[in-house]
C-alpha cells in the first residue's frame, strides 16, 4: 500500500483500537527483564467480545492461478483453519487475499506481475473478499450496511480494477482511494508479515542468516519502518522549512511568534518539577485534610449517642406506665369472664333440655305426618276406585245402547270429512311454500342492506376521522397565527419554554434544536410539499448535541406526549460549519437539491439533515414526467439517491412511488390561503357526513323493516306448521278407525262387582287411620307445649348474658389496645437501643479508620497541617496537575520511546512461550546497528549457553519461528491474521505445543480472525463453535468448486 506522508506521525501506527494492557516504561532496556516482569499468562487471558469489523467473512475465486473456481469459503469470526493436500489450493487462498486488498504482487512471492495470475487459457481473474462491517469500528455503515465486498477484476495485461460494493450488493465506488481509505479505517495490512505470513516469507526467516534481515522483519511487522520513514520525512520537512525561514526575511515577523511558542513549550517542560513539587505539596495537605474531616464526621456521631442515651430513661418510664394499664385491663377482664361463665353454666343446662325437648317434638311430628301420609294414600285410593266403579257403569250402558247400531250413513260422513281434509292439508302446504319464498326474500334483502349498512359506516367513520383531522389542523394554524409553533402541534410552544427554562437552568450542556420545520424555509414555495414529503417526520423532530441533552429532552417530552408519540430526538454533534458536500452531493444543471432548494437557519440543522436524510443527494424535479425521464435513464445524475416531484412523488432508478399528501403541513408560507382550502373542505366535509348519516338512517330503517316482516312470516310459518299436523292427525284417526267390536258386557259387570269390595275395605281402613292421627296430634301439641316453654327460659338467660358479652368484648379491646401500646414502647425502645448500638459500632469503626489515617498522614507528613480546603477540591487540583504533567511528559515522547517499549513487551512473550515448551531464549535488539538475533536453548537454561537459531534443527527453528510470530501479534493491531504452513518441519510434540499456544491466543483474542493453512489433518482440535475447519479437496483435473464440511460433520463421516 502507498505511504502517505501527509498523515501525522505522533502517534504510533497501532491506535486503531488500543489493547488494555500495562507493561511498565523503561528506557534502559539492559535492565528491562530485572526490572520489568510481568506475567504473560494475564496479557493472553484477556478477553473481549467477538470481532465485528474488518474481519474476512467469504472468499471466492474465479480463474486464478490454476484454479477455474475456488469457494466461495465462509470463514468463522475466530479461528479458521485450511487443509489439504499439497496443491489443493491453500496457498492460492492466501495470495488472492493480498491481490484482492490491493498488495503487490511481489508481496505474495508468487510472481513479479499480477498477469501470472491469470490462469492459462483464460483472459481475465476474478477475486471477491467480503469484510465484516458491524459494529462502533464500522466504515461507512450507511452506505455499506453490515458487509463490504470488494471484488477485484485482474486482465491479461496486468492491470487490476476494484469495485467495492454494499452487503446488498450495490456498488458503492471503484476508487482506489476507497479501498486504501477502508484498509486504513481497519487497520488491514496485507503486505505485512505479521498479518499474512505466507509460505515463502515463513521458509525465508527460517533459512536467513542474517540478522539485519531479521530486525528489518520485525521492523515491517510492527509498522515502526514505515514510522521511521515518516519520522525522516518530517524532519527533513523540517529542515527544509528551516532553511526556508532563514531565506524568507519577509516571513519574519511570524517565525519570530513560532518561535516564542516553541521557546515557551520547552520552557514549560521547566516546570513539570515545579508542579510535581507542589503536587507533592498538596499529596500532604491532602493527608491531614482526609484526618480533619474524619474527624467532623465522628463528631455528630458521638453527640447523637450522647441523646440517644439520654432518652433511654423516658422509655423505661413509658413502658412501666403502660405496664400498669395492661395489669388493670386483665383484672377487669377476669371478673367479668367469671361473671359470664356462672350465666353459661345455666344456660348450658337450659340448651340441653330444650334440644331433649326439641328431638321429642320432631320424633312426634313425624309419626304425625307418617299417619297423615297413609291416610290421605288410603283416601286417594277409596277415590280412584270410585271414579273407576263409575267409569265401569257407563261403559255397560254406553256398550249395551250403541251395540250393532252403526249404519251406512256414518261411513261416507267419515270419507266426506277425509277428502275435504286432504284438500286442506293441500292448501296449507302450498301455502307454507310460499311463506318460505317470502323468507327468502325478506333475508337476502336484509343481508344486502347490513352490508350496504357496514360499508356506509366504514366510509362515514373514514370522513370522521378525516374530518377531525382537518378540523385539528385547522386549529393549529389558526393558533399559528399567534404563535407560529403551535403549527408543529398544541403543545410545541410549552415544550419550547420548558426547553429554554432548562437551558439557562444549566441543564443541557448546548441548547437542543427544534422542531426542525420552524428552521427551514423552501425557496421556491411550488416545492414545498416535495420537500415535506422528503423529510416526513423529520420536520417536526429534534437535534441535540450529545446523549446526555438527548436524555433531559426525553423527560421533558414526557410531560407532553406519551411515549410512542413524541418528536423524534437526533443525536449530531454540533459544528459552526455546514459540512462541505461539494464531492458527495448532486449536482444538476436544471434541477436543485433538497440542500440548494432550502434557506436552513443554523449549521446545526444543516448537519443533521446531511447525515440523518441525505438532502445533498435528492433532487427536486416538479414534472413527474421529467423525474421519470432524469431518474429512470441508463444514465441518471452522478450521486443522486432519489428524487421528488411537486406532488410529493418519490422517484427512483427503477421505482416510483405516489404520495399520500395533498398540500404541506408544516411549510407553506401562506396561513390564510391554507385556512381558507381547509375550511372549504371541512365544510365538504360535513355536508358529506350529514349525507351519509341520512343514508344510514334510511339503511337502518330498511333493515328493521324487513326483519319484522321476517319476524311475522315466521310466526305464520309456524302457525302453518301446527295446523298441517294437527289435520295430517285427524286423517290418520278417521282412516285407522276400526269398525265397532262386540265386547263382553258380562265380563265388564264382574269387574264393577269386584271393584265395589274393594271400595267398602278401603272405607273401613281409612276411619281406622283417621282415628289413630287424632291420638297422635294431641300427644304433638303436649310436646310442643313444654319445647316452647323451655326456650322462653332460654330466651331470658340469653337476655342476661349479651349485655356481659359486650362488656366482656370491650374489656377484651381495652386489653389488647394496652398490650398493643406496650409492645409499640418495647419495639420503640429495642430500635433505640439498636440505633445507639449501631451508632458506637460507626463510632469506633470511625475512630479505628481516623487512626489509621492519621498514622498514614504522619507517614506521608509527620507534622499535622490546618487544612481549611476540601478533600474534594483538593482531589480536583491534584488531578488537574497531573494531568497537566502528564501532558507535559507526552509532548516529550520521541520515536525511540516507542520502539523500546515495542521491544521490550515483544521479548518478553518471545520468553514467556519459549517457557512453556520447557526451552529458554531471548530476543538481542541493536537499534543503533538494526540488527536483531534469536537466541534459543532447547534445554534448561542453566546447562549450556544459548544456541543461535541456525544450529536448532528443523522443527525446534519452526517452534521458535511460531513463537517470534505469536510475539509480534502481542505488539501489533490489524483485524485477522493469516498463516500459511506454519508448522512445516514440526515434529508432533512441538506441532502440538505450538498448536495449544495457538489456539489459547485465539481464545483471549477473540475479537480478532485467525486463518492457518496446513497440509495436516487437524482431527485433534477440540470441537468448538469459534473453531471452523476448511478441507481442500484433493487436486484433480476440471476442479471447478470447493467443498467443505465443519467439524463435528467430519469427525461423524470418520
Amino acid at each position: 500500500m502507498g505511504k502517505r506522508k501527509e498523515e501525522s506521525v505522533s502517534k504510533p501506527p497501532f491506535h486503531k483500537r488500543q489493547r488494555q494492557e500495562h507493561i511498565d516504561e523503561h528506557s534502559d532496556e539492559s535492565s528491562d527483564e530485572e526490572n520489568t516482569r510481568f506475567s504473560a499468562d494475564n496479557s493472553f487471558s484477556l478477553t473481549s467480545t467477538v470481532g465485528e469489523a474488518g474481519i474476512i467473512e467469504r472468499i471466492q475465486l474465479k480463474n486464478f492461478m490454476c484454479h477455474s473456481m475456488l469457494g466461495p469459503f465462509q470463514f468463522g469470526s475466530n479461528l479458521n483453519f485450511i487443509i489439504g493436500n499439497n496443491g489443493s489450493g491453500k496457498s492460492s487462498v492466501l495470495t488472492a487475499l493480498i491481490v484482492g486488498l490491493g498488495g503487490k504482487a511481489t508481496a505474495t512471492n508468487r510472481g513479479s506481475s499480477l498477469k501470472l495470475f491469470v490462469k492459462s487459457g483464460e483472459s481475465s481473474a476474478d477475486i471477491s473478499v467480503t469484510l465484516q462491517n458491524q459494529g462502533r469500528d464500522a466504515f461507512k455503515p450507511e452506505l455499506y450496511g453490515d458487509s463490504i465486498i470488494v471484488n477485484t477484476h485482474i486482465n491479461l495485461e496486468g492491470s487490476r480494477t476494484y469495485r467495492l460494493k454494499s452487503k446488498s450488493g450495490t456498488v458503492i465506488s471503484s476508487k482506489k482511494e476507497e479501498l486504501l481509505g477502508m484498509l486504513d479505517h481497519f487497520n488491514i495490512q496485507v503486505e505485512n508479515p505479521v498479518s499474512v505470513l505466507t509460505q515463502e516469507m515463513s521458509k525465508l526467516f527460517l533459512q536467513s542468516k542474517n540478522e539485519g534481515d531479521k530486525y528489518k522483519f520485525f521492523m515491517k511487522a510492527t509498522q515502526l519502518e514505515q514510522m521511521k520513514e515518516d519520522y525522516s520525512y518530517i524532519m527533513k520537512t523540517k529542515e527544509n522549512t528551516r532553511l526556508q525561514i532563514e531565506q524568507g526575511v519577509e516571513r519574519l515577523k511570524e517565525l519570530k511568534r513560532i518561535y516564542c511558542e516553541e521557546k515557551e513549550r520547552y520552557e514549560s517542560i521547566e516546570c513539570v518539577n515545579e508542579m510535581q513539587k507542589h503536587l507533592e505539596e498538596l499529596k500532604h495537605k491532602m493527608a491531614w485534610a482526609v484526618v480533619a474531616e474524619m474527624e467532623r464526621e465522628i463528631q455528630p456521631i458521638r453527640e447523637g449517642i450522647k441523646a440517644e442515651e439520654g432518652n433511654t430513661e423516658k422509655f423505661d418510664q413509658k413502658l412501666e406506665e403502660c405496664q400498669i394499664k395492661v395489669n388493670e385491663a386483665e383484672e377487669k377482664c377476669k371478673a367479668i369472664q367469671e361473671k359470664l361463665i356462672t350465666v353459661n353454666g345455666e344456660a348450658e343446662a337450659l340448651h340441653t333440655q330444650c334440644m331433649s325437648s326439641k328431638a321429642e317434638v320432631q320424633t312426634r311430628r313425624k309419626a304425625v305426618n307418617e299417619a297423615e301420609l297413609l291416610h290421605n294414600r288410603v283416601r286417594t285410593e277409596l277415590k280412584r276406585l270410585a271414579k273407576d266403579d263409575e267409569q265401569l257403569r257407563n261403559r255397560i250402558e254406553e256398550m249395551k245402547k250403541s251395540a250393532y247400531q252403526a249404519s251406512e250413513s256414518e261411513r261416507l260422513e267419515k270419507e266426506r270429512k277425509i277428502t275435504q281434509l286432504k284438500e286442506k292439508l293441500k292448501a296449507l302446504r302450498d301455502e307454507e311454500i310460499m311463506i318460505g319464498q317470502q323468507m327468502d326474500q325478506f333475508q337476502q334483502a336484509i343481508y344486502k342492506h347490513k352490508e350496504e349498512f357496514a360499508k356506509l359506516k366504514r366510509e362515514d367513520s373514514d370522513v370522521r376521522q378525516d374530518l377531525d383531522a382537518k378540523q385539528k389542523h385547522l386549529r393549529e394554524l389558526r393558533d399559528s397565527k399567534t404563535n407560529a409553533f403551535k403549527r408543529f402541534g398544541q403543545h410545541m410552544p410549552s415544550l419550547l419554554e420548558e426547553v429554554e427554562i432548562a437551558y439557562r437552568q444549566g441543564q443541557f450542556k448546548h441548547k437542543p434544536v427544534g422542531p426542525l420545520g420552524a428552521f427551514i424555509h423552501p425557496k421556491d414555495p411550488e416545492l414545498s410539499l416535495a420537500i415535506e414529503a422528503c423529510l416526513k417526520t423529520l420536520v417536526q423532530a429534534f437535534c441535540c448535541d450529545n446523549h446526555s441533552d438527548e436524555r433531559v429532552l426525553q423527560q421533558l417530552m414526557s410531560k407532553y406526549y406519551p411515549h410512542g408519540a413524541r418528536p423524534s430526538i437526533i443525536v449530531n454533534k454540533f459544528h459552526d460549519k455546514i459540512y462541505d458536500v461539494r464531492h458527495s452531493g448532486v449536482h444538476h444543471p436544471e434541477f436543485p437539491s433538497v440542500l440548494t432548494a432550502l434557506e436552513i437557519d443554523g449549521a446545526a440543522v444543516a448537519n443533521c439533515l446531511i447525515n440523518v436524510r441525505g438532502i445533498e443527494k435528492v433532487l427536486l424535479i416538479k414534472s413527474s414526467c421529467k423525474a421519470r425521464e432524469v431518474m429512470q435513464s441508463n444514465n441518471p445524475p452522478k450521486n443522486c439517491r432519489e428524487a421528488f416531484t411537486a406532488e410529493g412523488d418519490q422517484v427512483f432508478n427503477r421505482r416510483y412511488y405516489s404520495s399520500d399528501y395533498l398540500r404541506p403541513k408544516y411549510l407553506s408560507k401562506d396561513v390564510e390561503a391554507e385556512i381558507s382550502l381547509l375550511e372549504n373542505e371541512i365544510a365538504s366535509r360535513k355536508a358529506q357526513l350529514a349525507a351519509s348519516q341520512k343514508r344510514l338512517s334510511s339503511t337502518e330503517h330498511e333493515i328493521k323493516q324487513n326483519e319484522s316482516y321476517l319476524h311475522h312470516h315466521r310466526q305464520h310459518q309456524k302457525e302453518l306448521q301446527i295446523k298441517t299436523r294437527r289435520t295430517a292427525a285427524e286423517i290418520a284417526d278417521l282412516e285407522n278407525v276400526d269398525e265397532i267390536q262386540y265386547m263382553d258386557i258380562r265380563a265388564l259387570e264382574d269387574v264393577a262387582e269386584e271393584n265395589k269390595n274393594k271400595m267398602e275395605s278401603v272405607r273401613q281402613e281409612m276411619q281406622e287411620e283417621s282415628r289413630k292421627m287424632e291420638e297422635l296430634n294431641e300427644i304433638l301439641r303436649a310436646a310442643e307445649k313444654r319445647y316452647e316453654e323451655i326456650k322462653e327460659k332460654m330466651n331470658q338467660v340469653e337476655d342476661i348474658t349479651n349485655p356481659i358479652k359486650d362488656e366482656l368484648d370491650k374489656a377484651d379491646s381495652e386489653v389488647e389496645n394496652r398490650r398493643r401500646c406496650l409492645q409499640y414502647y418495647e419495639d420503640k425502645k429495642k430500635e433505640h437501643l439498636t440505633c445507639i448500638k449501631k451508632h458506637k459500632e460507626l463510632l469506633a469503626a470511625k475512630e479505628k479508620e481516623l487512626e489509621e489515617k492519621t498514622a498514614q498522614a504522619r507517614q506521608i507528613y509527620s507534622e499535622r497541617i490546618e487544612v481549611t480546603r476540601t478533600v474534594k477540591s483538593l482531589d480536583a487540583e491534584m488531578n488537574r496537575l497531573r494531568e497537566r504533567i502528564k501532558t507535559e511528559k507526552s509532548h516529550r515522547g520521541n520515536t525511540e520511546e516507542i520502539i523500546q517499549l515495542l521491544s521490550l513487551r515483544c521479548k518478553l512473550y518471545f520468553d514467556h512461550l519459549l517457557r512453556i515448551r520447557g526451552c529458554s531464549g531471548r530476543i538481542l535488539f541493536d537499534h543503533k546497528n538494526e540488527t536483531l538475533s534469536i537466541t534459543v536453548q532447547p534445554g534448561e537454561e542453566d546447562r549450556a549457553a544459548p544456541n543461535n537459531v541456525r544450529s536448532l534443527s528443523g522443527g525446534e527453528r519452526s517452534f521458535s519461528t511460531v513463537c517470534f510470530i505469536l510475539s509480534l501479534w502481542s505488539i501489533t493491531e490489524s483485524p485477522f491474521r493469516c498463516l500459511d504452513e506454519f508448522d512445516v518441519y514440526m515434529d508432533m510434540l512441538n506441532r502440538r505445543i505450538a498448536m495449544d499456544m495457538i489456539l489459547k491466543v485465539a481464545d483471549s483474542q477473540c475479537h480478532r480472525q485467525f486463518i492457518l493453512l496446513t497440509p495436516q489433518s487437524m482431527s485433534f482440535l477440540p470441537v468448538s463453535s469459534r473453531i471452523r475447519i476448511l478441507r481442500m479437496q484433493d487436486p484433480e483435473r476440471g476442479q471447478r468448486t470447493l467443498t467443505f464440511r465443519n467439524r463435528n460433520e467430519e469427525e461423524e463421516d470418520d
